[in-house]
């Protein structure tokens, strides 16, 4: 039963990222976003929401490490596993507000977090709150730098042509399939993830940064992906920087708001969050050596080795 859970979880949080995202994105269309701020907003919150709701299923339920460690972890497979796959099937090109804004960012949020987090071992509701005003700061500057470059979304530039044809109501059919299946997969997944630490005599801080990690970053996987074959690459990296933002700002944010999250696994301070650090920083020196503003096959194969070794470090420690 734990592994039909476990199942059953991952499927309904593909379903229903997927909904989420064609929804977002046919919005989108109607409200005229540039590409790259559809990437950093509106794909990278609706592939952000099945962790936010494993967080918040797991935090309420007392396993504060599956809350932590689910967002450590999916951030660190949205660079190694999700960005290096992408980046193996079609080289990146990468925008000059990758290092301008999105990158800095990115690492400001997660050296904050560490910060957060080793104060007092416990993200509070004010940090909470605090995480949350980071995010619609980033999210302002974000919105105000494209008004001025805001650029027209032709619909065979990549994007499926249907989406831009969407009627509001199939539009409201999805959002509200996308939602039901997110929170019927949090359960699952949640249940049978406790279930099987407890099985195989491992820490509920090792699933969460393994296999539910991976389980919440599908959505980001194939967004990306899809993205990649369709050369539509503004929109791939986007939602993968957008992706890790959102899951520190708004998942623990949000989390830490509803239900405080107490650190409990040392772990997460002396080891996983350094990995997240890390998978964020070397993105800069991998962009500019030796050939500038691409991320291409031997980086890409890089990042999925390094991903490997994560892998297998967290698991035999």
């Amino acid at each position: 039963m734990d592994y039909l859970f476990l199942f059953l979880g991952l499927v309904l949080l593909v379903v229903g990222g997927e909904f989420l995202v064609r929804s977002s994105v046919a919005l989108s269309f109607k409200l005229h976003l540039s590409k790259m701020v559809i990437g950093l907003t509106v794909v990278s919150f609706a592939t952000s929401a099945p962790e936010l709701l494993v967080s918040l299923q797991a935090a309420h339920n007392g396993f504060s490490d599956i809350s932590i460690g689910n967002v450590l972890g999916s951030n660190i497979a949205n660079i190694g596993l999700v960005l290096g796959i992408t980046a193996i099937i079609s080289p990146l090109a990468i925008d000059k507000d990758f290092y301008k804004l999105n990158w800095p960012v990115l690492m400001v949020v997660s050296i904050a977090l560490y910060f957060i987090l080793k104060s007092g071992r416990i993200i509070s509701h004010s940090e909470g709150v605090a995480l949350l005003l980071m995010l619609f700061v980033y999210l302002w500057i974000l919105i105000k730098r494209a008004k001025g470059q805001r650029e027209t979304m032709p619909v065979d530039d990549g994007i499926d042509e249907g989406l831009s044809k969407t009627s509001n109501f199939k539009i409201i059919v999805w959002l509200l399939i996308g939602a039901v299946s997110l929170y019927a997969g949090s359960e699952f997944l949640v249940s049978g993830a406790v279930s099987l630490a407890e099985q195989f005599g491992v820490s509920e801080r090792v699933i969460a940064v393994t296999m539910i990690a991976v389980g919440t970053s599908i959505p980001e996987l194939a967004a990306s992906v899809i993205a990649a074959l369709k050369r539509e690459k503004a929109i791939s990296l986007g939602n993968l920087i957008g992706s890790n933002i959102f899951n520190i700002c708004s998942v623990l944010g949000i989390t830490a708001i509803i239900q405080p999250i107490v650190l409990k696994s040392e772990e997460v301070l002396t080891n996983d969050i350094f990995w997240m650090i890390g998978f964020a920083g070397v993105l800069v020196p991998l962009a500019f050596l030796p050939k500038s503003f691409e991320l291409g096959r031997k980086r890409g194969i890089f990042l999925l080795g390094a991903y490997a070794v994560f892998i297998g470090m967290t698991i035999l420690k």
